[in-house]
């Protein structure tokens, strides 16, 4: 009788409870990924090509909305990744200490420690495990102490969950798929081959040590500002267009509307600031930017 009133009161009251509010709050929380995440299929063999074996990439998802955290979860599982999910910041650096991710997903804004404090903490402890941030903030300046407390990429809310798995599948390439420890980055696509300098318009790039220089000083980038450097500077002279530059550093073109290339570009300026040199990634409007001295 006790598991016959157990059942019961599971059914009508847990079930219906859920199907009330816990149901209401994930409808609310996948309208705000701009996706019902119930309808995502997954893909048939659960993998991409850059995966291989039967291990999936492991996803470390920190994000205190219940509804947002739960629909985010279901769909990167049901896109093939093994998925940790957690409420806080203190969580999040617990288990990033406990099972290193191939991957980090942070909300920005989450109490206690927030996205950043664990982004910055995990940097410097040398951590290079890529990270994608999630945000509400959409000012610009928002944007980059994100990329300044050492995170790859960024999404702003309210997003689409196409847009997350984009991203995420972009990083994953870009690391070869696997954890990040200091000095194991491989090479964007394009340098295997290479030789291993490149040097144009006063800018000296070591490619197998990820190192880069403007006349004497080293520059301290991140791993999305360095291949974009390696892409200004091996087409050094050249105009880029966006949509080049969209596909070669992140595999993926966001559109016209997207600010993600204008924000990283800024900061990379900022970054090569010499007194009495003259600027070197120059904007051509409607066009795209090139590298080259004035």
């Amino acid at each position: 009788m006790a598991a016959d009133g157990g059942t019961g009161a599971e059914a009508d009251g847990g079930a219906g409870a859920e199907a009330d509010g816990g149901a209401g709050a994930e409808a609310d929380g996948e309208s705000r990924v701009k996706r019902v995440v119930a309808g995502h299929r997954a893909r048939p063999d659960r993998r991409w090509p850059w995966q291989t074996g039967d291990v999936p990439q492991t996803v470390l998802l920190a994000e205190d909305d219940r509804a947002i955290r739960h629909a985010l979860e279901r769909a990167l599982s049901l896109e093939g990744y093994e998925v940790t999910a957690v409420a806080d910041g203190v969580e999040a650096l617990a288990q990033a200490h406990r099972n290193p991710p191939d991957v980090l997903v942070l909300d920005v804004m989450m109490p206690g420690i927030d996205g950043l404090q664990v982004c910055r903490v995990l940097r410097a402890e040398g951590d290079r495990t890529p990270i994608l941030m999630l945000t509400a903030l959409v000012e610009t300046a928002d944007r980059i102490a994100g990329l300044d407390a050492g995170a790859d990429d960024y999404v702003v809310k309210p997003f689409d969950v196409e847009e997350v798995f984009a991203r995420l599948r972009a990083l994953l390439r870009r690391t070869g798929a696997a954890p990040l420890t200091s000095g194991s980055e491989e090479p964007p696509r394009e340098t295997q081959g290479s030789d291993r300098q490149l040097e144009a318009a006063g800018i000296r790039m070591d490619l197998q040590a990820r190192r880069a220089w403007r006349r004497r000083r080293e520059l301290e980038l991140t791993r999305t500002e360095f291949e974009l450097l390696e892409l200004l500077v091996r087409n050094a002279g050249i105009v880029l267009d966006h949509s080049t530059i969209y596909d070669r550093i992140w595999g993926y073109d966001f559109g016209p509307g997207s600010k993600n290339l204008a924000v990283y570009v800024g900061y990379l300026r900022r970054k090569l600031v010499e007194p009495g040199a003259p600027q070197l990634i120059h904007t051509v409007r409607g066009v795209g930017y090139v590298l080259r001295e004035d």
